[in-house]
């Protein structure tokens, strides 16, 4: 049967599924015919708003020096705050932007930043967005909008399939039997490069859900802000290789999108979606142009830093390239000279063969490092088999690794703030009292889930490691990743703040053994090694680690000390999961998936 999908595969891909080239052609006239050329200002800084940042980065560019640069960084840890600062930097642009993302989401937050990216070209700023295919804008019209926006405005999506902007089901199928390696590699890179000088990366994507937007399900993440002369160099030399890559290709080089050109041309601006939210797009707006405003929230705050090193896989990595272990290596050489302690947050807690032989080295050190994990669980993950290997691993992780393994809850305590938020920004009106530390977790009345993506390392609160990585196989051998290393005491210390708020009882529960009290005990931890250790079927429905939840009236605990099972309570495997499906698929998947291991 594969052999008959990638026979299909080559003769679609000899045949209709190539590249039109009279069709593009004919889309690319239509472009320079329709595409606007006139500017808006005629000044040469481009009309761009005040920026406190213009400050700063002068001070960086005046006060670096041969092998002492000088940076400035904001952790942005709210998704209103990394998106607001996103228009601020975008509005004050003089020169170009660059953007590069794994996902674009044709929602309330995608069709703004557009909007404001469209201005800024007409402005006379060179605006360059370049996005994987995977999961980005799933309307051709507006990648046919997109291409006749404006002469300084440039769109290009990353590893197409079949010459398409958006591939069918069929599509991928046959992509995937035909050229697997090359499907499986994605552009998980993100990032925003304002004049080649300032820039923000992290793991937020361009959808409402990381941005603290969506109605139901949003994402507690985390961005970078850095400039300096240094990280802007290295960020404009990353982007610059992935523009410039065959698997980046131009709108006018897609058939779907030509078709659509030579039909009815681009039709004009991106219509809104029908459902935007108006009051939170105003309020985001007027408070982007607002300089006082950002430099009392963000510009003030910034911490002036010395080393920050910006890392890039190069394009077209895969696990058969030499590329695939260069930052795979550099993470193993920072975690080698930790002395202390690690703490590591990643939404999917999954670690190639080489990463836990590492973890198992550090374990094995006299004294042992002290290795901290925040996660999510599975009643907080969007990818239920993802979980599945982690949940087949847990005692490897718990037992062998040592690692101290926290589960992010879906309505932890501290999400009532950001719920307060999206009703204020709504129009809504605030709803609820704010949950504070040690209380009980409040509920949400109207079912807002939250879910863990933040991608981070801190090492012996010196160096903090902020981006797309998830510390997995994908981003080891298949993606491409990028982010910061920051050596400075200040941010690490800031990062671990905010992931030991996150492991926090309120918001996290606390993955821990089985007590081992009597022979039925013994007997079900033995199973479950046994079980474990099987490549398919791995049944026993009893494992050796489960969850926790902080008894009222006692102080949090390490799950090695004397006192925990006196001050835990088992609260079982799958803690609030309210889709029973969601519990049976994640179990067929650790019975039967660890193939797919470096694949999810």
């Amino acid at each position: 049967m594969l052999r008959v999908l990638a026979l299909a595969a080559l003769v679609l891909a000899g045949s209709g599924c190539a590249l039109n080239r009279q069709l593009a052609r004919e889309a690319d006239a239509r472009v320079e015919r329709e595409r606007p050329t006139a500017l808006d200002c005629d000044r040469a800084d481009r009309c761009a708003i005040a920026s406190p940042y213009h400050a700063l980065i002068e001070e960086a560019r005046a006060s670096s020096r041969p092998g002492a640069p000088v940076h400035y960084v904001n952790l942005l840890e709210r998704g209103e705050d990394a998106l607001l600062l996103r228009l601020h930097l975008i509005r004050a642009a003089r020169s170009t932007i660059d953007v590069q993302t794994f996902i674009w989401a044709d929602d309330d937050s995608g069709w703004l930043v557009l909007q404001e990216l469209i201005a800024a070209a007409r402005r006379g700023v060179r605006v360059r967005v370049l996005a994987d295919q995977l999961f980005s804008i799933s309307d051709v019209d507006w990648f046919a909008r997109l291409a006749t926006a404006h002469a300084n405005f440039e769109f290009r999506l990353y590893n197409t399939t079949f010459h398409k902007a958006r591939a069918g089901g069929l599509d991928l199928a046959l992509s995937i039997a035909c050229c697997f390696s090359r499907v499986n590699q994605r552009m998980h890179n993100k990032l925003l490069l304002v004049d080649g000088q300032i820039g923000i990366t992290g793991g937020r994507n361009y959808q409402d859900r990381y941005f603290d937007w969506d109605q139901t399900f949003d994402y507690r993440d985390r961005d970078v802000l850095v400039l300096g002369p240094q990280a802007g160099q290295e960020m404009t030399d990353s982007f610059e290789q992935f523009w410039q890559h065959p698997l980046s290709v131009p709108l006018t080089r897609l058939n779907d999108v030509n078709r659509r050109l030579v039909a009815v041309g681009g039709e004009g601006p991106l219509p809104p979606p029908a459902s935007i939210r108006w009051p939170r797009i105003g309020s985001m707006r007027d408070r982007a142009s607002d300089a006082g405003y950002v430099r009392a929230a963000f510009a003030a705050r910034a911490l002036r830093v010395g080393r920050a090193e910006y890392f890039s896989d190069p394009p077209g990595k895969n696990a058969d390239s030499e590329q695939a272990a260069q930052l795979s290596g550099r993470v193993a050489a920072l975690l080698r000279n930790a002395h202390t302690e690690v703490l590591a947050q990643t939404p999917y807690l999954v670690f190639s063969r080489a990463a836990q032989d590492l973890l198992q080295e550090l374990r094995e050190r006299d004294p042992p490092l002290r290795a901290v994990v925040s996660t999510n669980s599975l009643a907080a993950t969007d990818a239920f088999y993802v979980y599945a290997i982690s949940y087949k691993h847990k005692k490897k992780y718990l037992k062998r690794l040592g690692l101290r393994v926290f589960e992010f809850k879906p309505f932890p305590g501290d999400a009532a703030l950001l719920i307060a938020n999206y009703h204020e920004l709504s129009g809504g009106g605030q709803t609820g009292r704010v949950s504070r530390q040690g209380q009980t977790p409040l509920k949400q009345s109207h079912g807002l889930r939250v879910g863990l993506h933040a991608k981070s390392i801190v090492i012996d609160r010196r160096v903090a490691m902020i981006g797309s990585h998830n510390f997995d196989p994908r981003g080891d051998y298949y993606n491409t990743e990028s982010g910061f290393i920051i050596h400075d005491r200040a941010v690490a210390d800031a990062v671990a703040a905010q992931i030991e708020r996150d492991i926090e009882p309120q918001n996290s529960w606390t993955i821990a053994r089985r007590p081992l009290d009597g022979p039925i005990a013994r007997i079900n931890n033995a199973m479950s090694t046994v079980s474990a250790a099987l490549p398919v079927f791995d049944l026993w429905p009893f494992r050796y680690a489960t969850s926790y939840e902080l008894n009222p009236g006692c102080e949090p605990l390490w799950p090695n000390d004397p006192g925990f099972y006196d001050c835990y309570t088992s609260v079982g495997d799958f803690p609030e999961v309210d889709l029973p499906l969601k519990t049976i698929y994640t179990r067929i998947i650790t019975a039967f998936g660890v193939a797919l291991e470096g694949v999810l």
